[in-house]
């Protein structure tokens, strides 16, 4: 009986053929036409004008935080329930990160991030950008934020690294910000293996960061260099990993909300027991669906969410935990923070389960059962 994994990378002949392709063309260097071709696709995709495709979703934050102007003595507002490399990245910068709390679903309370913007900045604090996360494949509350940051001349950042395929009112992900990141980390809705895309309407901020993540190589006939630059760009094999994803990209989503249908269907009944981002105001109908998360509520389910981890590790079934808080990691401790205790609880009670677009049939039948067997058991 082998391992079920949460999110393991799902890889057909298709993606074989363009890489093989790739490779036969001669073009192994991180330069080709299909950077060039995955560059523009998907921004066709999300609808934006301009994409650089990078080695990672955390070196496009990086440099598009470095052309928002983050540095030193400036402070970047961002959710505290997220994946370490949000908040790294503004570390990367020399700015201050401050944190926000969540909304119910998880997603950054958007009048807690607007009213830690304006106590920043009547304090004297240069807010050089706000960033969202679309949190496990789902977006924030956008109608509450794009006009509101731009009242007050606060560029949005979006981080848009797990909601590729997702939207908002009509709109995708990666598409609401001044600038936006992606992720194709091996985990992701589709995967390079590694890397990332910077997205964006301003052809000058996608201009600048592409020579940043070319070394800042001056052009002359010789290798001149002004400023620090990075190595940060995407090889043209991956891109043609990527490409083939592109692909299927909406065969996957709607292969991972046929399993989130299928834990909501088995699980429905169990005390105690919900989904995130189901149950709410707004559905999840425009969800990409990346992880399905389920939340064990202590007024209702026997079971904690160390438990139940650990219980179905054991089956070899991988499940973890929602994303740790960022104020409550010991490598930004003491950071300012808004907060209403949300986030903290999610952590506390959030259980992230199998929900990759390539497990079969019978493996979503075993994780589902296993799942289900492991709240019943305890109740």
């Amino acid at each position: 009986m082998g391992r079920i994994y949460l999110s393991k990378a799902d890889v057909t002949e298709l993606e074989e053929k363009y890489v093989l392709e790739a490779l036969r063309s001669g073009w192994v260097a991180p330069l080709g036409p299909e950077v060039d071709a995955f560059e523009r696709e998907v921004a066709a995709r999300v609808g934006v004008g301009h994409a650089l495709a990078l080695a990672s979703g955390t070196a496009a934050l990086h440099l598009a935080l470095l052309e928002l102007g983050a540095g030193p003595g400036t402070a970047v507002v961002l959710p505290s329930m997220t994946f370490v490399a949000s908040a790294n990245a503004v570390a990367y910068t020399g700015a201050e990160p401050v944190f926000v709390d969540s909304g119910p679903d998880g997603n950054v309370d958007p009048e807690l991030l607007l009213t830690a913007v304006d106590a920043l900045r009547r304090e004297g604090t240069v807010v050089t950008a706000a960033m969202t996360v679309d949190l496990f494949g789902r977006c924030a509350e956008y109608d509450d934020l794009v006009g509101a940051l731009a009242e007050r001349d606060v560029p949005l950042l979006e981080d848009a690294a797990e909601a590729l395929g997702a939207s908002y009112r009509g709109r995708g992900a990666g598409s609401f910000g001044r600038a936006a990141a992606l992720s194709f980390n091996g985990n992701k809705i589709m995967t390079t293996s590694g890397g990332g895309m910077l997205l964006s309407n301003d052809e000058v901020l996608i201009d600048r960061a592409r020579y940043l993540s070319t070394q800042a190589r001056q052009p002359v006939p010789y290798y001149e260099h002004t400023e620090i630059g990075y190595n940060y760009r995407l090889s043209n094999i991956l891109a043609a990993l990527g490409r083939a994803q592109l692909s299927r990209l909406d065969e996957m989503i709607a292969r991972r909300r046929s399993i989130r249908d299928t834990y909501a269907s088995a699980l429905g009944s169990a005390a105690g027991v919900r989904l995130l981002g189901r149950d709410g105001v707004r559905s999840d109908d425009d969800d990409n669906c990346w992880l399905t998360c389920l939340v064990l509520d202590a007024a209702g389910s026997h079971v904690d969410v160390d438990d139940a981890v650990a219980r179905l590790n054991g089956a070899e079934i991988e499940a973890r935990h929602l994303w740790k808080p960022m104020h409550l990691q010991p490598v930004f401790e003491g950071r300012r923070s808004w907060l209403t205790g949300q986030s903290e609880r999610l952590f506390r009670t959030g259980l992230a389960v199998p929900s990759g677009s390539g497990l079969t049939d019978a493996e979503v039948e075993r994780a589902v059962g296993t799942v289900r067997s492991v709240l019943e058991l305890a109740a």
